[in-house]
């Protein structure tokens, strides 16, 4: 397993709590489940990249052979979320953590875009968090309370033009969230919506990114220094532990100081 790291904060509350992380094989994702596996949290998480998932669970698995559980499963598929999310609470016990994290921001044009591929954008960038939500508020109740994370983005409050049913999909992430946060908070569940800058992943580098890119990044950001996955990560682990425990219906931004 990767060597933890030893100056990043630790959460007490964290640990043996169960977290269900969507989109965990590769990117942020994979770093979330990393980070929750080493403060102590039982880990589930659903990807479409098996064999990142499989290799993942490898890499973190104990001497004693525990490790987080993955399963395969396309987002897409409501029902078959549902029954991963049912599979986590009968191997590990009740999700106190969801971390709505999956996503595609693969770059279209709105002269090209038909009604099944607007569709297709929203199943795969909002319409799963409301139901992976859905699925584990009542396990959060059994828990007297739970947190709920959404993954956002900046691209829809800077006005991005390549991709607009993805900004619309993730602009509707933060009216979820207050609308949830709202409706659940007597039930000590919290509901923040997590909002990355253009975070250095894999992906990114390799899809997205050039010298003039990162050059005109750099620019637009107050810290002139890289977003990394670790630095959202940061924010996540604070919002799901108890250390947070009043902060809710909000929408947290890691950027750098862009927007």
């Amino acid at each position: 397993m990767q060597q933890q790291l030893t100056h990043k904060a630790n959460y007490p509350t964290l640990r043996d709590k169960v977290v269900f992380i969507s989109g965990g094989g590769t990117g942020i994702g994979e770093r979330m489940v990393e980070r929750f596996v080493w403060q102590g949290a039982k880990v589930a998480f659903v990807d479409i990249a098996v064999d990142a998932g499989n290799a993942l669970v490898e890499r973190l698995r104990q001497g004693d052979g525990t490790a987080p559980l993955f399963m395969p499963c396309d987002i897409r598929d409501i029902p078959a979320l549902q029954a991963c999310i049912a599979q986590t609470q009968q191997q590990f016990g009740n999700i106190a953590v969801l971390i709505n994290n999956a996503a595609d921001d693969t770059r279209h044009q709105a002269e090209e875009i038909t009604v099944e591929y607007w569709d297709d954008r929203f199943a795969v960038n909002l319409r799963h968090y409301f139901f992976a939500a859905q699925a584990v508020i009542p396990q959060m109740q059994q828990l007297g309370g739970g947190s709920i994370i959404n993954l956002g983005s900046i691209s829809w409050r800077l006005k991005q033009s390549c991709m607009p049913a993805y900004t619309t999909a993730k602009a509707g992430i933060e009216g979820l969230t207050r609308t949830l946060a709202g409706r659940y908070g007597e039930d000590l569940i919290r509901v923040n919506s997590l909002i990355p800058g253009w975070v250095m992943t894999e992906r990114q580098l390799a899809r997205w990114l050039d010298a003039n890119t990162v050059k005109e990044i750099k620019s637009q950001q107050a810290i002139k220094q890289p977003l990394l996955p670790d630095d959202i990560v940061d924010m996540a682990l604070f919002l799901a532990a108890d250390d947070s425990r009043m902060l809710t219906a909000q929408s947290v931004i890691v950027d750098g100081g862009w927007v």
